[in-house]
């Protein structure tokens, strides 16, 4: 009872995670006349406020020594802190710009992207399977680039400027929150410092639009902080592959808020470009399920192999019943 509880609390809190990310469209465009950069600033400056805090509840400061002894590591948090900058901003003003269902589309391909990076930076080899899910998405990337009348950089940008955050973050191997904090805390300096030149300037708009305006801009930390809480919650309660098929539900809610609430045009040519990219999607699955029941097979299989005769269950001994593997002969 307790594991069910444990799985069941694990997929409301992936549904959460990719719920929330899923609606955030709908924040952004509440913080307008802010433009992206001072957005995206705040965001910077609010989430490490909002992250040392949690840290402050739990206790969880060991790290930080740790962290500041190993230069290399230190190093592959400022390329994270700087690579998700590009991802968030441009994410921030394709949102508050009418690009939505662009943005949606760099999600959706992220997954191609991060498999062909594997296959250029890492060497890996691809099943067929998996070349024709990467064949299909590059025909996709085609067929949008000719129906925007240009390639669908605003997609792309953020594809491999997340899938580039995924492969360092693995490098990096720290936990969600920790490297959260990490790498706000390499991007807190620079975005105060532009919130006060803007202040400077006059032209910040967390005094000037009031003070509710004021408290959106503060809320971009609980936004920034709380689906990745719930990610990891759920990532040491739910299977990888159940993870992978909610990472979907992101770019599923951010497609429809884009058609349906923000009204963005979908001409024949980019449905074709988006229905090739679930097409991709979809083989990606189902290469995925059937190469883990196939490992899961085989793994039964060796663990059955490996026991005594003895200790083997009834539906492991041979067909007469005797525990030898040489009885049905005589021996």
């Amino acid at each position: 009872m307790a594991g069910t509880n444990e799985q069941r609390a694990g997929l409301l809190s992936g549904f959460g995670a990719y719920g929330l990310w899923g609606l955030v469209p709908l924040f952004w465009p509440l913080l307008k006349p802010s433009g992206a950069i001072e957005i995206l600033a705040h965001r910077m400056v609010w989430s490490l406020a909002v992250v040392g805090i949690a840290l402050l509840a739990l206790r969880r400061w060991a790290w930080i020594g740790e962290l500041v002894r190993q230069p290399k590591k230190l190093g592959l948090i400022a390329v994270a802190a700087a690579v998700i900058t590009v991802n968030w901003g441009l994410y921030i003003w394709s949102v508050n710009n009418g690009h939505v269902v662009e943005a949606s589309l760099g999600y959706f391909i992220n997954p191609l992207v991060t498999i062909a990076m594997g296959v250029l930076l890492l060497g890996e080899r691809l099943r067929p399977v998996q070349w024709v899910a990467v064949g299909t998405g590059v025909a996709a990337v085609l067929v949008l680039a000719i129906g925007y009348g240009r390639p669908p950089w605003i997609s792309l940008t953020l594809a491999f400027s997340f899938a580039t955050y995924g492969l360092v973050k693995k490098k990096v191997n720290m936990g969600g929150l920790e490297s959260l904090s990490a790498e706000t805390a390499v991007l807190f300096v620079p975005a105060l410092g532009y919130l006060l030149w803007l202040g400077v300037q006059g032209d910040a708009t967390f005094v000037s639009a009031g003070a509710g305006h004021a408290a959106l801009l503060a809320a971009t930390g609980v936004v920034t902080a709380a689906p990745l809480v719930l990610f990891g919650a759920a990532a040491i309660r739910v299977p990888l592959s159940t993870l992978g098929l909610l990472q979907y539900l992101a770019p599923v809610f951010q497609f429809a808020l884009g058609i349906l609430y923000f009204h963005e045009a979908m001409p024949p040519e980019r449905w074709a470009g988006f229905a090739l990219v679930w097409l991709a999607l979809t083989l990606l699955t189902w290469d995925a399920f059937r190469t883990a029941r196939r490992t899961r097979t085989q793994a039964a299989r060796l663990a059955a192999s490996a026991q005594p005769p003895s200790e083997r269950l009834p539906h492991q001994l041979p067909a007469d019943g005797s525990s030898s593997p040489y009885a049905a002969r005589g021996q």
